[in-house]
């Protein structure tokens, strides 16, 4: 039915966007790993630089103050970056049993009244879904670009793919309401 392809393709989309949203916030993590390994560099060699101007004392005070700083930024990034990450895979969850749920419901609404103006409406609407997850994809593959370049090495980047587990599971579930 109409539904179900819409469903699946709204759900393809909502993914899409959320593997587009954990590149960004790998982007934001590795950003800022490197970030800290550059302050990290350039304190020591300004410490060394100060050499025999600074004592002894106070040179090693100045290190590991920078490291108890460099330790807290990043921890909190860390923390900042996995609560990130939660938030979207909660919010792909349950976008995509919204997406299913509101499938549902548009059937037995149909089921019932027996019009099928919505039906005609979700059919309109595929193609112009299709459009919108062709562009999602192709943001989804440059955020993956964008957070490997940032790495300098090989990250955790999503690449669009074909999500075709998404559509069995709104079949299932299209059966079961």
């Amino acid at each position: 039915m109409a539904h179900q392809k819409l469903a699946t393709v709204t759900n393809e989309l909502i993914a899409s966007y959320g593997n587009t949203a954990k590149n960004v916030i790998n982007a934001y993590r590795v950003g800022n790993e490197r970030a800290v390994v550059f302050m990290d560099q350039s304190w020591l060699s300004a410490v060394n630089k100060a050499g025999t101007r600074l004592s002894a004392q106070a040179r090693h005070n100045a290190v590991a103050a920078e490291k108890k700083l460099t330790s807290y930024y990043v921890k909190s990034v860390e923390m900042t970056s996995a609560n990130a990450d939660l938030v979207v895979n909660k919010a792909v969850e349950l976008a995509g049993k919204s997406v299913v749920q509101v499938a549902a419901n548009a059937g037995r609404f149909e089921k019932s009244t027996g019009v099928t103006t919505l039906s005609a409406l979700a059919t309109a609407a595929v193609p112009a879904a299709q459009a919108v997850i062709k562009v999602a994809a192709k943001i989804e593959a440059q955020s993956g670009v964008l957070a490997s370049k940032i790495a300098g090495k090989s990250v955790k980047a999503k690449v669009a793919t074909a999500k075709r587990a998404v559509a069995k599971k709104v079949v299932r579930a299209r059966k079961a309401a």
